[in-house]
């Protein structure tokens, strides 16, 4: 990345993990520039920046990706619009096949492995997914056929729970979900919708995740900019769905 190396030649990176840190060194280099960072900040170690980085990236993002006020009108567009995403005790019956992250592991056949699973338990009936999560999945559910039971978004992890929550898919879902525990094959059997409160009392809840959107998009172009104008190699940016820093 603009000569500085983001990744030694004996680490095993998946795709995933070296475009989050090469989205986190333009950020880094960019704050350089912008005179936010001092010139002799530390080149990062293991994808590792330093408390000083950290800060002049927030500074950066603050000053370079500051969002449109919202009026009462957009916010309550956005409820009615959306309403599924602010009910409140929604629950869902869900199944899953685990391909766990481990140290060591190929992250990249880990994931051939798990796509092509996914593909036949989709052209497959619910006997077929139950075989595959008592074959395959390294969680303990895999014995009971990959069964979760009754779920909440409280009950999950939060990168897990925004994939499943709010939405209207049944079914084997169409791509592998991705969590801090690794990569997931998900059959939603049945949800139950919860409570939508009124708008006046979520008023603040519907801006937050108003401004998250905004933030999210806003990231995403200004990355892909940073990127077009940088010097990459082994790595790819240049595409819609690029990871954005955490």
């Amino acid at each position: 990345m603009n000569d500085i190396e983001i990744a030694a030649a004996d680490e095993l990176l998946d795709d995933e993990t070296l475009r989050q840190r090469a989205c986190t060194e333009l950020l880094r280099q960019r704050a350089q520039a912008l005179g936010l960072l001092g010139a002799d900040d530390p080149t990062p170690r293991e994808g590792a920046i330093s408390e000083a980085a950290g800060q002049a990236i927030e500074a950066l993002l603050a000053r370079e990706l500051a969002g449109p006020e919202l009026d009462e009108a957009a916010c309550r567009r956005h409820y009615d619009a959306h309403a599924r995403q602010f009910a409140e005790g929604e629950r869902l019956k869900v199944r899953h096949i685990l391909f766990a992250v481990t140290p060591g592991v190929d992250v990249s056949r880990l994931r051939e492995r798990a796509e092509g699973q996914l593909i036949q338990v989709r052209a497959s009936d619910r006997t077929a997914f139950d075989e595959a999560a008592r074959t395959l999945s390294n969680c303990p559910s895999g014995a009971e056929g990959g069964q979760l039971g009754w779920l909440t978004a409280a009950d999950c992890a939060p990168e897990f729970a925004r994939e499943l929550f709010g939405r209207t898919e049944i079914g084997v879902l169409p791509q592998l979900l991705h969590s801090r525990f690794g990569l997931h094959i998900v059959a939603i059997d049945a949800r139950e919708p919860g409570r939508l409160p009124a708008f006046e009392q979520i008023r603040e809840a519907v801006a937050l995740r108003m401004r998250q959107l905004h933030e999210i998009s806003a990231l995403r172009q200004y990355l892909q900019a940073l990127a077009f104008e940088a010097r990459l190699r082994g790595v790819d940016l240049q595409q819609p769905q690029s990871p954005l820093v955490q």
